[in-house]
Order: C-alpha cells, then structure tokens, then sequence
C-alpha cells in the first residue's frame, strides 16, 4: 500500500522502509530484519496478481459499506488514459506484430521487456500510448465503485454498461459525451437508469439555451470524477512502469484500492 501512495518503485519502498518510522510502523514491521527487500516486495506482487486485487477491492468496498457508506444519488462514469512506457520497434517487427506474430530474432530476456498491450490513441490532437481506466464513482461519497482497464485504443463507449454499479440507490447516471447514442440510451432506460448525457451542437444547428443549461448542470455533477483523478495524479498513480496488460490491470487495481482507503479515511469512518 505504501508503494503504490506514494508512487515509488519497487527499490525506493524498500529504502523508505528502512529509512523511515511512519513506514514501519504503518506496515506493522518493528525490526529492520523483518523489511522486505525490493525483490520480496516484487514477488509479492507477482502472487497476489489481478484476482489478488480484485479480492481486496471487494473486501474494502464491504467495509465501506458497512460503515453506513453506501453509493447514493446516482454514478459518474468516465475513462482516463494512463500512460505506460513506450515501445520502440523497427518496420519489419511492427509488420510481423501486426500479424500477431513475435520476430525469431527476439530472445526470451528482451521478449519480457517489450510490452505489446499497451496502444496508442489520439485524445485531444494529441497521441498517448499506454492503457485505459474506466471507473463508476457514485456521486454522493465519490468511492470508486466499478472499475476497469483496458488498452487504450479501446473506445470509452465499450465499458459503460460493465462498469455499471447495480448498488447505487438512484437510477441516475452521468457518462462523458463520447457514450452519446439513441439506441444505447434507450437500452438504458430498459434497464431501469436515466441516463444523463451532454449533447453536442452540429453545424448550422446549435445547442438551444435550455440545451446549454442543461449541459452545465451536468457539467456540474460530473466535475465530481475529475477530483478522483486528480488525487490519484497527486500522489503519482496515474502511471504504468510495468510492461503487459495483466501488471497494468494489478496496478490499477491498487490504484483503487489505495484512493477508496484514503476517501474512507478522510470520511472518518
């Protein structure tokens, strides 16, 4: 948990260990025998993996529960791009790549360093390479409730109905734009939610002032999930060192963790 609140590396949570009391004794380790070092820290890591995660963020969302905290006043869903080391290839390895072939020249050692699950995509004018997170933060509390990763070149559109919270007591719902569609929005409503969705002006065609009104209001509400990302970026989260989807996922796994901890935290519970 220390590791990932303060976005250090592997090697870095193993000196702050040592080095400082807060650490240790947040971990609970009393001897400086008893510190893990950066290979044990990576191990464990290794085992616990994507289900390991997934686990932990069901037991923390029980609690939270538990402690009166449940998902009111409806869900904000939204995607942010997470950034992930690039990977450089030369033409003949992006052709056989494509093919979902591996070159023969690759040796096993530099096989495990190019990470072939990270993608790029445009946002903006501008290119990102590295994963997708799409998370479903109840409005009332703002835990995250519903998460998921993905590669980044996936559409925001394909995970807004699996990060749906079924939990939530208001039917209301707040997507991005991007999650724009009559026949979605009427699947939507079938199931029960009223979505509410920004809608965009066209040439020669502009928003109504009572369509504009509208926009602002839920402007409004979903300003709510950008205070989400913007704590996990303070502490350094919102970035992947690890190569191929299955870490990523992990590490965004904890990203949740660590943020629903310190909501809980700072909720007093």
């Amino acid at each position: 948990m220390v590791k990932r609140l303060h976005g250090q590396s592997d090697e870095q949570t193993e000196f702050h260990l040592l080095d400082r009391r807060s650490f240790q004794r947040f971990c609970a380790l009393e001897h400086s025998l008893n510190i893990p070092d950066r290979t044990t820290i990576w191990n464990f890591e290794n085992r616990l993996g994507v289900a390991g995660v997934e686990a932990l963020f069901t037991e923390l969302d029980r609690q939270i529960r538990a402690h009166g905290l449940e998902a009111r006043t409806g869900q904000i869903i939204d995607a942010t791009l997470v950034p992930a080391p690039k990977q450089h290839f030369t033409k003949g390895d992006k052709e056989i790549l494509e093919q979902n072939a591996v070159p023969v020249d690759w040796k096993p050692a530099k096989r495990r360093q190019k990470g072939l699950d990270a993608s790029w995509t445009k946002k903006h004018g501008k290119s990102y390479h590295g994963y997708k997170f799409t998370v479903s933060v109840d409005r009332k509390h703002k835990f995250i409730r519903q998460w998921i990763a993905d590669t980044a070149k996936v559409h925001d559109s394909q995970h807004l109905e699996a990060v749906l919270d079924d939990w939530n007591t208001s039917a209301e719902i707040y997507p991005d734009k991007g999650y724009i569609g009559a026949e979605r929005e009427e699947r939507l409503r079938e199931q029960g939610f009223r979505p509410h969705i920004q809608r965009k002006g066209r040439p020669g065609k502009p928003l109504s002032p009572r369509q504009e009104g509208r926009n602002r209001r839920i402007a409004k509400v979903r300003a709510r999930v950008e205070h989400v990302f913007a704590a996990v970026s303070q502490w350094g989260g919102k970035q992947i060192r690890t190569i191929g989807q299955a870490r990523a996922t992990f590490a965004m796994g904890m990203m949740v963790v660590v943020y629903n901890m310190r909501r809980l935290a700072l909720l007093g519970a």
